[in-house]
């Protein structure tokens, strides 16, 4: 375990959250929103990291749409906290997570782009993104503590309107995952509009991941697929010509991968697909430090950990879109922990970078005077005593000066 105390912080702060309504695990609640648009009210699915509705929470976090949001809000929900914090995990960013339950029986309706005959109240697929684009997103974003970082997520006819979306509205989001992609559909005029868009548009910092199910009758090969001619193929070959193309023809401004998942179902693929899309997509999310900080017998000074450390979050604040900070009842339970382990250069790194991204907290004066008082440095304890009261630090700072000036 390489985060003990920022893992145990975690999961006392979780337990909490969890089983606050009379004992049940929540995971998230149910909003509505009345679209205009579609003429309908339409349930979300909202789930929100810890603290992050509290009146004193400042942050901000991305946002992930989810389309199926009744059949994969708890999977979605579970792995981005996995990864995100659980046992110390800092392999991808916490995120408030939007999950679109289907209206009815209107699902073909809203996540088909084109109208087929033989398909009753399909192609109402733009429609749908006009909701989302004009009226949901606003809500989203003047409700919840939401970054300029979105991320969409779709399967099956899903992940055909995620496709859609990323050729005629690109700027909506950033990340683009798209599963087991009903390309077939209206004899595949997506992959036709693919070409024609992609030949002459350029992108800026998106990505696109897509993974292929084998949904290949017995008998079928895939090395072979490509020469089949029967509708039973139609699905996958669709796919395999879309995320081929897209492969040997990359386009400007957009990092795209594929893979296909020999051993998966399509109704089986969402789950390890969310999960390689995100380990994919970021891949550079934690500190490359992370190893060194917490193994042993690392030497660095006080000022070479703190500007490691501020270096990463000026690189995930490019990567992002948006300024990423450290949280800071983390950062300070890190400090504090370090301290008592008298890692000293370490502890003073997570003391200053409170200071540097809320400089005008007191608290985080207070903290850094506790780490001189422990070095036994009285006069630069004294010397951030006084900055907290100066920034209308507590009676307690002020015991505690008293006590210091009095001992010296």
């Amino acid at each position: 375990m390489k985060k003990p105390l920022l893992t145990t912080l975690i999961t006392i702060i979780s337990f909490c959250a969890f089983t606050q309504n009379d004992n049940a695990i929540v995971i998230g609640h149910v909003d509505t929103i009345y679209s205009e648009i579609l003429g309908e009210e339409r349930a979300l699915w909202i789930h929100t990291p810890e603290g992050s509705m509290d009146s004193s929470f400042t942050g901000e976090f991305p946002v992930l749409y989810l389309l199926d949001g009744a059949a994969h809000f708890q999977s979605v929900t579970g792995m981005v906290k996995q990864l995100s914090s659980v046992n110390g995990n800092e392999k991808m960013p916490r995120m408030v997570i939007v999950g679109i339950p289907n209206s009815k029986d209107n699902r073909t309706r809203d996540l088909s782009p084109y109208k087929v005959e033989n398909r009753p109240g399909s192609g109402g697929g733009n429609r749908f993104l006009h909701f989302i684009e004009q009226e949901l997103m606003p809500y989203i974003e003047g409700t919840y503590p939401v970054a300029d970082h979105k991320i969409f997520v779709g399967h099956s006819l899903g992940g055909l309107t995620v496709i859609n979306t990323l050729l005629n509205r690109p700027y909506l989001f950033d990340n683009y995952i798209a599963i087991d992609p009903s390309l077939w559909w209206n004899g595949q005029e997506m992959l036709k509009e693919a070409d024609s868009v992609f030949q002459k548009t350029q992108f800026e910092n998106k990505s696109l991941y897509v993974s292929i199910a084998n949904t290949m009758q017995e008998g079928m090969e895939y090395s072979t697929i490509m020469s089949d001619t029967s509708e039973a193929s139609l699905h996958i070959r669709s796919i395999i010509a879309f995320s081929t193309k897209l492969e040997q023809n990359p386009v400007k401004g957009l990092e795209f991968k594929w893979k296909y998942y020999e051993n998966d179902s399509h109704g089986s693929v969402p789950l390890i697909s969310e999960y390689d899309a995100f380990r994919h997509m970021y891949s550079w999310y934690e500190c490359e430090c992370h190893d060194e900080l917490f193994g042993e017998g690392t030497m660095k000074t006080e000022l070479e950990w703190a500007e490691i450390i501020i270096d990463h979050y000026t690189m995930l604040s490019e990567k992002m879109g948006y300024t990423v900070i450290p949280e800071k009842q983390e950062t300070n339970g890190m400090a504090y922990w370090l301290l008592d382990k008298k890692e000293f250069e370490k502890a003073y790194a997570f003391f200053h970078l409170n200071i540097h991204y809320f400089p005008e907290d007191f608290n985080a004066y207070h903290n850094m005077g506790e780490y001189y008082l422990a070095r036994n440095d009285k006069k630069n304890a004294v010397k951030f005593f006084e900055k907290c009261l100066e920034l209308g630090g507590s009676s307690y700072t002020k015991k505690k000066l008293k006590k210091v000036k009095h001992d010296k």
